[in-house]
């Protein structure tokens, strides 16, 4: 069977940014038709505009960012600054079966694409509206990117070393996180359409959707009125549990994680100190971890000489979880995700042949694949209008000379 999950399903697109592209790119693995409503009178995506840039030439088509999560996806150029234009969006919602966007709270509808207006030309429509805080509540005006969520979320306080201060996490987790919360709250609606004719609107918060991730620290203090404790790399319970240094450069680095008196006893024949497995000091997980510091300098100085990827493969052997901290380089020419077939290679028009990070899936029942790479911007305006509105060539032509369309 060749056909995907969301074979037939259409999304009309009007995200921008990361979380709301992470999401409906989810949707169009699944083969999901997602139409990218876009606009010439200010950037509606900013990852058009910011770099990486494909040969370090800036240009919208160019950026890595924006063509990682829209592969798969079309484009048109609509002006909503015109009533034609808003026209065309409602005859295209009559159309789609999911409408999503991630605007501040309340500017879908003052912009005349609120929930309520569209239903108005699909009855059973799905809509997400994927905000920082959601459409109520004291929050609702904040500004809602990634960083602010993952500070209010918790991260932030977690994230650090023993007596230092709260650190940042290195990138905006909450929006590829928002956007795969709003895939799965899609498929949902999806399903409860089939079994009741039923749309509906989902309310989501990029906020709200970042606190699971610190489930541990919210329970910690619920439970026992305590703050977690910021401890790097190391676990409340499993000891050793972090990254060593590594022969080479600052970026070389391995993990070791022990979770048993076996494993440490392994661990220490590895090292070719079996002595260790019996030392009093780290006997049991409660030993190691009242001893943690001077075990942690024990093991550094064992892999500080050593390539990381020969002490991985000898832990591994020994029946140690370790693997080396990978680079982005390290990641993109990984064997393991090219044989997977995750790391796809994509012709673009503008910018040749590139490495994308693809499906992090299989199903045998149902193959998904990535079927093309981001769009042109405006590339399908002329054939979206065509097949989906029946508009003529001619009439597309005079919109466009209108700057309606573009």
């Amino acid at each position: 069977m060749d056909e995907r999950p969301l074979t037939g399903v259409r999304v009309l697109d009007f995200t921008w940014a990361w979380a709301g592209p992470f999401c409906t790119l989810q949707l169009a693995h699944l083969g999901a038709e997602v139409i990218r409503i876009e606009t010439t009178t200010r950037p509606l995506c900013v990852s058009r505009s910011i770099p990486p840039f494909a040969d370090d030439t800036a240009g919208p088509n160019r950026a890595g960012y924006f063509n990682q999560y829209n592969q798969g996806k079309r484009s048109i150029v609509l002006n909503l600054r015109r009533p034609e234009a808003l026209e065309i969006a409602y005859q295209l919602v009559k159309q789609c079966d999911v409408v999503t966007e991630n605007f501040a709270a309340g500017v879908s509808e003052k912009l005349g694409l609120g929930y309520a207006k569209l239903t108005q030309y699909r009855r059973d429509l799905i809509m997400i509206s994927m905000s920082g805080y959601g459409q109520i509540g004291p929050y609702r005006k904040f500004l809602g990117y990634g960083g602010p969520a993952a500070a209010l979320s918790g991260l932030f306080s977690a994230t650090g070393y023993r007596g230092g201060e709260p650190a940042e996490i290195g990138i905006s987790y909450p929006d590829p996180n928002a956007g795969i919360f709003g895939a799965y709250a899609i498929l949902a609606a999806l399903v409860h359409r089939d079994f009741t004719g039923e749309g509906q609107y989902i309310d989501q918060s990029q906020w709200e959707a970042t606190l699971p991730v610190v489930a541990e620290g919210l329970l910690e203090y619920a439970v026992n009125g305590r703050e977690p404790v910021r401890d790097g790399n190391h676990d409340p319970l499993m000891a050793p549990h972090n990254c060593y240094k590594a022969a080479g450069d600052d970026d070389k680095w391995v993990s070791i994680a022990v979770g048993s008196d076996a494993e440490w006893r392994a661990l220490a024949s590895a090292m070719e100190r079996p002595e260790l497995g019996d030392d009093p000091r780290f006997r049991t997980a409660r030993d190691r971890k009242r001893n943690e510091g001077v075990l942690d300098e024990i093991i550094t100085a064992w892999t500080r000489g050593r390539d990381r990827w020969k002490t991985a493969e000898t832990l591994q052997r020994a029946g140690v979880a370790a693997f080396p901290s990978l680079s982005n380089k390290d990641l993109a020419t990984d064997p393991h995700l090219m044989e997977r077939g995750y790391l796809v290679s994509l012709e673009h028009p503008e910018i040749g042949r590139r490495i994308h990070a693809g499906i992090p899936w299989t199903m045998s029942g149902t193959p998904c694949r990535v079927e093309s790479p981001a769009p042109l911007i405006g590339a399908d305006t002329d054939e979206v209008l065509k097949s989906l509105l029946g508009m003529s060539a001619e009439r597309i032509a005079e919109l466009r000379r209108e700057g309606v369309v573009s």
